[in-house]
């Protein structure tokens, strides 16, 4: 850790760039897949079929309720035994706060699109499995709060920069799919990834070497399971 410190630090006076402004610059083109891929372009420029917006709804309601809000506690139990910035813990906390709202909001969908939110859509599903498995292996006591809580940001920020793209001008987004590209598309929601991402860096400023390179590993990993994710909507694998 000492050396990398050291390495960085004939760069005074100059505004340092971020380990993850490092990592989304090295690994443009995985960031991009997951951000614009075709899925989320089809959302953008009006061409998706319905019947994959709604396979969509419901993987998106398991994936919240068992693999993401799961694992987002556990940053939360991380935040609470090794931060030192009470902040953390409320920034955190907050991120259940918006699961549970999207939980809801899915409930309120479902009848809109007449689906049924049920755990049948996992089975047999190797994809589901593993992107699931994923996360759970990312609660172990063992995975340090500085990897969690940079995957945690990773997970927001291209849900905020896909579906934030669904709302840029020139977009074709049909109506009925708007409310839900709000969700993380809004100035609010882009603020609160601004501030994961400021704990994440910070994290990662004290973190050892070691444990920069396997975050990193991580956030390839996340990056090929959501894309694998948003394939299983177009029918692809």
């Amino acid at each position: 850790m000492e050396e990398r410190k050291n390495n960085e630090g004939g760069n005074k006076g100059k505004q340092q760039v971020t380990q993850i402004e490092k990592w989304l610059r090295k690994h443009k083109l995985e960031y991009t897949a997951a951000t614009r891929h075709p899925f989320i372009y089809s959302i953008h420029d009006g061409s998706i079929h319905f019947s994959s917006y709604k396979k969509w709804l419901e993987r998106e309601y398991l994936f919240v309720k068992i693999a993401l809000a799961p694992f987002a506690a556990s940053v939360l139990l991380k935040a609470w035994k090794e931060s030192v910035d009470s902040s953390d813990v409320e920034l955190i906390l907050a991120v259940l706060g918006y699961l549970n709202d999207e939980i809801c909001w899915l409930k309120e969908e479902a009848p809109k699109w007449h689906i049924s939110l049920t755990n049948d859509v996992v089975d047999d599903n190797k994809h589901v499995l593993d992107y699931f498995g994923f996360f759970e292996r990312l609660t172990s006591p063992e995975v340090k709060y500085s990897e969690a809580v940079t995957i945690l940001w990773a997970v927001e920020s291209v849900y905020h920069n896909g579906f934030g793209h669904c709302l840029e001008e020139g977009n074709n987004t049909p109506n009925e799919m708007k409310e839900g590209c709000k969700i993380w598309g809004s100035e609010n929601f882009k603020q609160y990834c601004q501030s994961l991402e400021n704990i994440a860096n910070t994290r990662l400023e004290e973190a050892s070497n070691e444990q920069v390179s396997k975050t990193e590993v991580l956030i390839l990993e996340f990056f090929e399971n959501v894309v694998r994710f948003w394939n299983m909507n177009l029918g692809e694998t």
